[in-house]
């Protein structure tokens, strides 16, 4: 008697871990660069409001935490957060990527005004920058020539003393860098490409979980329309019309 009352206990045991393992998270940890009114560190921001929209009516909560993007990437190939913030897909490699982006860089090109404005045929016979861990050569045509720099605060210096022709980042960023020139008239932006923005997730069942979630949610926020309002707050262009 004894020993099957202990076996119905170890019964129970286990079925409440195994329970416990297949409950719904109620919080992701997510890691991203402070990209500003985007995904600041102190929490505010577009990214930021579209992930709440998607997540927290599902009851999972944002816990955020603020790195440079390449180790917002590794912390998700190392399973130390769920997912990172601004990824390009498949550009890296033990992580997963959802069916869904949640937003889109407008990528543009910001050089000398005095040079001919280039084009994504002729980007690639110019000397170029960007952001180290970007990897603007996996999606821009003809990339021959480009310098990864750690930080946006030597770019102008850059363009100015002919140490590159033009620097490629997202709009937001590019003005950003042009808002701390002297003369900012000195300087042009031009449009390249779009590219859609995902969340990278960790490789492991929680974080595939999230994933799943992140795919239901984003789905029923296109179709009815919900994230626009969050994107007219933020005086950016709406990503998913064509849907």
């Amino acid at each position: 008697m004894a020993r099957r009352w202990l076996m119905m206990v170890f019964a129970l045991f286990c079925s409440l871990a195994q329970a416990g393992e297949t409950a719904p998270p109620s919080v992701i940890h997510l890691a991203s660069e402070d990209w500003e009114d985007y995904t600041a560190a102190d929490g505010h921001g577009l990214g930021w409001d579209v992930l709440r929209a998607i997540f927290e009516p599902a009851g999972v909560k944002l816990d955020i935490r603020t790195e440079p993007y390449t180790r917002s990437v590794g912390l998700a190939q190392r399973g130390e957060v769920d997912a990172c913030v601004g990824a390009y897909r498949d550009e890296t490699s033990d992580v997963l990527y959802p069916h869904w982006n949640f937003d889109t860089d407008h990528i543009y090109a910001l050089g000398l005004a005095s040079n001919p404005a280039p084009t994504l045929d002729t980007l690639g016979s110019y000397r170029l920058a960007w952001v180290r861990g970007y990897k603007y050569q996996n999606y821009l045509p003809n990339v021959q020539r480009f310098n990864e720099v750690v930080r946006r605060t030597g770019i102008l210096s850059m363009l100015t003393h002919n140490r590159a022709d033009y620097y490629i980042d997202a709009l937001t960023e590019i003005d950003y860098v042009v808002a701390r020139a002297r003369d900012p008239s000195q300087f042009r932006r031009t449009h390249i490409a779009e590219l859609p923005l995902y969340l990278c997730f960790a490789d492991n069942p929680k974080a595939r979980a999230l994933m799943e979630l992140f795919d239901q949610r984003m789905e029923l926020l296109v179709k009815s329309g919900q994230l626009k309002p969050i994107f007219a707050k933020w005086k950016q262009p709406y990503p998913f019309d064509a849907n």
